[in-house]
């Protein structure tokens, strides 16, 4: 199986448990009529975060971590044309203070994934890849509990562009993205900024994401190391000792390390890991991120040929 979306709404301590199959950030895809599906678990952690652009610890807090556990899947309507949709759960806790941790069911995003154009250059195989998702909360949690409130409760669309080479089992991958962020709501109706704002919406910033990643691919094993960064379009720097706020600015680099297993014994299951650690920041956590999930393919072409032949 080859990757599987899921970016979470960046968060105060953007809790992306980086755990997938065929994602909508690379080159890879699924054969048409075939569907991988599988559930991911994912942790995040760290002591340490920026404030603005100083680095400190909050006592009061210790060590904030959550836990993402996914379901995630991706169909091919073509080989150049995939459907992919995640759904996390996330539960989040401080190992001091008072503040409680905060679990639920955060944002279920869909998108399109498309190869827009290909080209066989030299040794080696280009393509041009298109995706767009939409991602929208779906329970009732709270944006105003940071940092542990388990998203931003805003609805995003976005808008990928992504170029993928692949030479022999070597690979490279590059895309960039915008993030539509829509307005969020507070469960109070005044709240302080840069300024007083006498309302419950919160005018959310828009942000870019650029990812690059490269590696080894066969048909046993994927290795790739990966590195990447979001930016937030606007918002401001958390006040001194005060908690984060949705509309703040958050800037994280990351770099991490991405394997995945299909298995000889059992057809079509496939097993994937992934650790990473943030190397930079602004308004976010130092967090470290590890995690796995298990995937498994059906092969809905053999009922159709089943279902034809009737």
């Amino acid at each position: 199986m080859k990757k599987i979306f899921i970016i979470l709404t960046a968060f105060f301590y953007l809790n992306d448990a980086d755990v997938w199959a065929q994602t909508d950030i690379d080159g890879l895809f699924m054969q048409k009529n075939f569907f991988c599906v599988g559930p991911t678990i994912g942790k995040s952690s760290w002591k340490n975060y920026w404030e603005g652009t100083n680095k400190r610890e909050n006592l009061n807090l210790g060590t904030v971590s959550s836990t993402a556990a996914m379901i995630m899947g991706n169909y091919g309507i073509t080989d150049k044309l995939n459907v992919l949709f995640g759904l996390p759960y996330i539960k989040t806790k401080a190992s001091a203070g008072q503040l409680a941790g905060q679990n639920g069911l955060q944002d279920a995003s869909l998108f399109v994934k498309w190869v827009a154009k290909e080209w066989h250059i030299g040794k080696g195989h280009l393509k041009a890849i298109t995706i767009g998702g939409l991602s929208t909360p779906i329970s009732n949690y709270t944006a105003d509990l940071l940092p542990l409130s388990i998203g931003l409760k805003s609805k995003t669309a976005m808008l990928r562009l992504m170029a993928d080479y692949e030479i022999g089992n070597w690979f490279a991958t590059a895309s960039g993205t915008y993030n539509f962020r829509s307005n969020a709501e507070l469960d109070r109706d005044t709240y302080f900024t840069t300024e007083m704002h006498y309302t419950n919406e919160i005018k959310m910033p828009d942000a870019t994401y650029f990812n690059i990643r490269a590696g080894y691919r066969s048909s046993t094993w994927i290795i790739e190391a990966i590195a990447d960064k979001w930016t937030t379009l606007g918002g401001f720097d958390i006040t001194k000792n005060n908690m984060p706020f949705p509309s703040n600015k958050m800037n994280a680099t990351r770099v991490g390390l991405h394997v995945k297993y299909d298995t000889d014994f059992v057809n079509g299951l496939s097993f994937v890991a992934d650790a990473g650690t943030t190397v930079a920041g602004r308004n976010v956590g130092q967090s470290t991120n590890f995690g796995g999930g298990i995937f498994y393919i059906l092969d809905f072409t053999k009922k159709k040929k089943e279902d034809t032949k009737k």
